[in-house]
């Protein structure tokens, strides 16, 4: 049933955050023929606040909170967010009423490949995570800040020896630069949601509730209820070198890697599989706890963003 007027999706403005609403508009216009779309673009202090690391101004949750109260307070009926935004607890009112299905997960090198990487090269990259992986990749590396949108952090590539961007973004928005060295979840664990689009709506909105959850991927929101657990057994949100990435498989398993900086001398890992997804995502992160309790405050736990 189509929600009575047109279903205003409130986003971020950036051409990646336009991308991903306008996505999830045709999807539901595939879900319901007579379905109306408005986009409402949502100005938010992460977007606004560019000259500052993340970390200083909140984490990653200064993406999110702006285009979530435009639909908790009625300027919006629907919330579009790349889930690796989100922070691990669901504002009261709110619900994650579809999960589509997750594009590829992995991070890029742009500018250079992994294997011409030596001490001395420098890598830009807002990102703790990334930077933490990587120095266990390459010996020596060197790190500079980096923030904007995906076409800002592409124009900044050649002033240093590469820069880190989501695989994900590059194929969205049709970017295709001239060297990327696409690297294997294996080698560096995404970031929890990476790849992967949150739809909220309000709780009581059943009717919207119901559209929007013919646009839900099973594999993919079983995979994100693990990973958004990981974050919650962490902490509930962002502010932490960690990454997390599950997959189901055929025999209906999770199966889920997780990362964490916790001050040894180099990132800690843990795995787990099982059959309940918030079990699965709790106990790789339990695992990961534990090591940073033996290591104490250090380089890793607290130190910055996801």
């Amino acid at each position: 049933m189509t929600a009575p007027g047109p279903v205003r999706i409130a986003t971020r403005g950036s051409a990646l955050a336009l991308w991903q609403a306008n996505h999830i508009a045709a999807l539901v216009r595939a879900a319901d023929s007579a379905a109306s779309v408005e986009i409402v673009v949502v100005s938010t202090e992460g977007d606004r606040r560019l000259d500052v690391p993340l970390a200083q101004i909140g984490g990653k949750g200064v993406f999110v909170k702006e285009v979530q109260s435009a639909v908790l307070d009625g300027r919006a009926d629907v919330a579009v967010h790349s889930a690796k935004d989100l922070p691990a607890l669901t504002p009261d009112g709110l619900t994650i009423a579809a999960v589509p299905e997750r594009g590829d997960a992995r991070d890029a090198l742009v500018g250079c490949r992994l294997v011409d990487l030596g001490p001395g090269s420098t890598i830009a990259t807002g990102s703790p995570r990334r930077r933490s992986q990587l120095r266990d990749l390459v010996t020596g590396l060197e790190f500079a800040e980096l923030r904007g949108n995906i076409d800002s952090r592409l124009s900044q590539a050649p002033t240093f020896d590469g820069i880190v961007v989501a695989v994900a973004a590059l194929q969205r928005l049709g970017r295709s630069p001239s060297v990327v060295d696409m690297i294997p979840v294996d080698q560096m664990v995404p970031q929890v949601g990476q790849a992967t689009l949150a739809v909220e709506c309000r709780v009581d909105n059943l009717d919207l509730v119901a559209l929007l959850g013919r646009l839900d991927h099973a594999e993919t929101r079983v995979a994100l209820t693990a990973e958004r657990a990981f974050l919650e057994r962490l902490g509930g949100d962002c502010d932490l070198p960690a990454g997390a990435h599950a997959i189901l498989g055929l025999d209906g398993e999770i199966s889920m890697t997780g990362v964490l900086d916790a001050g040894a001398a180099s990132m800690s890992r843990s795995m787990a599989v099982g059959n309940d997804p918030v079990e699965v995502g709790r106990r790789v992160a339990g695992q990961l706890l534990e090591v940073a309790a033996h290591y104490g405050p250090g380089r890793g736990v607290g130190s910055g963003g996801v």
